[in-house]
Parts: C-alpha cells; sequence; structure tokens
C-alpha cells in the first residue's frame, strides 16, 4: 500500500512543474460554521487542478521505452490537462481519450498544453476502455487517473503542504472521483497526524466510494449523475479504495443543489472560482453532512477550478435559487387595463427587483379572459421571498414558485 515515503519522494519529481498552492483562512466561512476553515486553493494550481501533480510524478518515473513509446490516458479533463502539460515539458508524446460530452474548455486546453485529443464514449468509463484499446495498438503507458501508486503519491504532495500550513489541523475535507486525490491526502495526513481526520466526499449522483464501503468492495455505478464532472466515475479503483478503508474516517455525500450554493458562495465572497467537484468539500461543511465542533481547523481541498462558462451560469442561477436571491413567479391576471400594474406595485413595495417578464394570452391553460404571467425577480434571501408570497397573495393573487 502507498506509504509516506512513496509522497515524499514524489515531491521534489513534483515541484519541476506543479506550484506550492496556498492555504487562505476563511472569515466568512468561519463565521458561518463556527469552525476555524482554511480553504486549500489547489485552484490555482497549473492547467487548474491538482492532477498536475499525480500526472507530472508518474510520467518522470517512466523509463526510456516508456518514453520513446509515449502515453495515453483517459479523462473527463483535469486528468487530461495535467498529462497533457507534464508530458509536453518532459518530451513524451499524449493521446488523450475524453468523453464526448466533456467540457469544451477542458477539451480545448488539453489540445493547446500539446496532447493529441479523441472524443469518446458517454462517460469516463467509455473514454478508459477506447484508452486502453490504444494502449495494446500502440505499445503506449497508459497514465491512470487516479489507480496508480505513483499519481495517488504526486497527488498526496498537496497533504503533506496542508499539514505544514496547519499544524493544529484537526479535519481535512476531500473530494472523491476515483480516490486518487484521497488516497493520497490521507496518506500523508495519517502519517503525520494519526487524529487528524479525512473525511471523503462525493456527489449524491456519483456515489460509487460510499457504496463501495458498505458493500466492502469495489462497486460500480451503472451510470452518474452530477453537476460536479469532475468526480463523475463509476467506481473507485481496486488500489485507491484499499487506501480509503485504511485511512479515510467518513465518506459523506451531498446533492447537486448543495454543490451550487457552495459554487456561489467561494465567487461571491472569497472571489474564488471552483468546479463542481471543487466545491464539494465545503458544500459538506455548510451543509452540515458531517459532525464538527465548534473551532475545529477544518481544511476543505477545493480541487480544481476548470468550469464550463455555460455550465457556470445554470450553477450560479440555482445558487441563487437556493439561497433565496433571486426567485421565478407564474400567476394567472384578468385581462383588463391595469391588472399588471396592480401585480407590479406589491412587487415594487415588496422591494423585489423584476429581472423579467413574460406575458401570455394564448395559453390553453387558461381561461379566455385571462393572462399568464411570469416573472423573474431578484430577491434578498428565503425570508424576502416568504415576505413577497405573502404579500402578493394578501393581494389575491394565486401565485406558483417555479424556481
Amino acid at each position: 500500500m502507498l506509504e509516506l515515503a512513496d509522497v515524499r519522494d514524489a515531491r521534489d519529481r513534483v515541484a519541476e512543474t506543479a506550484r506550492r498552492t496556498p492555504l487562505d483562512y476563511s472569515h466568512t466561512f468561519s463565521e458561518m460554521t463556527g469552525a476555524e476553515v482554511h480553504l486549500k486553493l489547489e485552484t490555482f494550481q497549473r492547467t487548474g487542478s491538482f492532477k498536475i501533480r499525480g500526472a507530472t510524478n508518474r510520467i518522470a518515473t517512466l523509463s526510456d521505452d516508456e518514453r520513446a513509446a509515449g502515453v495515453v490516458t483517459a479523462s473527463a479533463g483535469n486528468h487530461a490537462q495535467g498529462v497533457a502539460l507534464a508530458a509536453t515539458k518532459s518530451g513524451v508524446d499524449a493521446k488523450i481519450v475524453m468523453p464526448e460530452n466533456a467540457p469544451i474548455s477542458k477539451v480545448k486546453a488539453t489540445r493547446d498544453y500539446g496532447a493529441t485529443v479523441l472524443l469518446h464514449g458517454d462517460d469516463y468509463n467509455d473514454a478508459q476502455e477506447k484508452a486502453h484499446e490504444i494502449e495494446t495498438e500502440e505499445g503506449r503507458t497508459y497514465v491512470h487517473a487516479f489507480d496508480d501508486e505513483m499519481v495517488m503519491a504526486g497527488q498526496g504532495t498537496i497533504g503533506l503542504e496542508i499539514v505544514e500550513d496547519a499544524p493544529d489541523l484537526d479535519t481535512v475535507v476531500v473530494p472523491i472521483g476515483g480516490g486518487g486525490l484521497i488516497a493520497g491526502i490521507a496518506t500523508a495526513v495519517k502519517a503525520q497526524r494519526p487524529d487528524a481526520r479525512v473525511i471523503g466526499v462525493q456527489a449524491a449522483g456519483a456515489s460509487s466510494a460510499a457504496q463501495s464501503l458498505r458493500k466492502g468492495e469495489v462497486h460500480t455505478l451503472e451510470s452518474v449523475d452530477t453537476i460536479a464532472d469532475g468526480i463523475a466515475t463509476r467506481s473507485v479503483g481496486e488500489k485507491t479504495f484499499e487506501v480509503i478503508r485504511e485511512r479515510v474516517d467518513e465518506v459523506v455525500t451531498v446533492s447537486d443543489s448543495e454543490i451550487a450554493v457552495a459554487l456561489t458562495y467561494l465567487l461571491e465572497r472569497a472571489k474564488t472560482l471552483v468546479e463542481g467537484a471543487g466545491a464539494v468539500a465545503l458544500a459538506a461543511l455548510l451543509s452540515e453532512a458531517f459532525d464538527y465542533d465548534d473551532g475545529e481547523v477544518i481544511v476543505p481541498a477545493l480541487c480544481g477550478g476548470n468550469i464550463d462558462m455555460n455550465t457556470l451560469t445554470t450553477v450560479i442561477m440555482r445558487g441563487l435559487v437556493e439561497t433565496g436571491r433571486y426567485v421565478k413567479l407564474r400567476t394567472v391576471l384578468k385581462d383588463r387595463p391595469g391588472a399588471l400594474d396592480d401585480l407590479l406595485d406589491v412587487i415594487s413595495g415588496e422591494r423585489a427587483n423584476i429581472y423579467g417578464i413574460q406575458h401570455d394570452r394564448t395559453s390553453r391553460d387558461i381561461a379566455m379572459n385571462a393572462a399568464e404571467v411570469e416573472l423573474d425577480l431578484e430577491t434578498r434571501g428565503p425570508e424576502h421571498v416568504e415576505t413577497l408570497l405573502a404579500a402578493l397573495r394578501e393581494e389575491g393573487f394565486d401565485v406558483e414558485v417555479l424556481a
């Protein structure tokens, strides 16, 4: 099994390409939770993700023959970029297979880092099958995204930095996709701080590790469904699972809505852009998915910031809805002069800001002397939304909340 010495050996190799990333104390999230929250900002890493660490360590340990034959891998995006950059800097040819629905930004970045990209399949597992075909046909070395000890050791260098920068560490919270990140961090942390907790977090729509721990063996999901595409794997690795079972204290899950809220707060309060997978650790803390004490020193690992801009728009809107900052309403008005003005007077009186209005007289679901109105409103929080709804209903408007 992976040991601390492996992680320490990886450190010098990783330092050739990867950066040491900041550990930033957050007044905002400390006040919100009552804990002492320090954010591990791996979003500032080269390629925007921790994956460059493991990729660099693995490629640095290739033999001369392996370097000449080149490497191949599969990835939803971040590992692809890490392998592409690490390979290019080492003069090694890289071929990357990515799912057909991989974010455009990640596909373009991978190509820009120097790799050949092939799009194949619906998800990571489909892409992985194709990559193994290429491995056999072309004699390339397969650089696994997580189930490789050299990759795990490279990711574990994050744990070395956390322990050095947070000597009073009580709990580190780490995302889990295939398990390489948490296996490396748990190895580094537990060997130096045996009493510190390591909490793993998965998206509820891709909870392979949580189910594997309950079953006592690696469990493969039939499908995954989450906005956190960076951890959307159908199963953890065999090697990573053994480390998780041995060294991780607890694995919890968070919903996409909770991920969206955390991502939105990070943008607004910490001025930090993360992707869905990068927000899950903070989402688990904010949603109290695990127990913790007041004053506990907690380090959520923000593991990546490579979010597609179209996805970002959707996630922000979901986050605003969940925090009561945005609401979409529907009501039906009598089709007479002044009816819309009466509705808008109530909204204005409650100090809600109107983003947009749709006014439809043609819907078959309403009477012919009526008009359907949908409104997009900016609000100030859940209490403000409830006050607004109460005021509208008190004035006789039958209001339906759409979002």
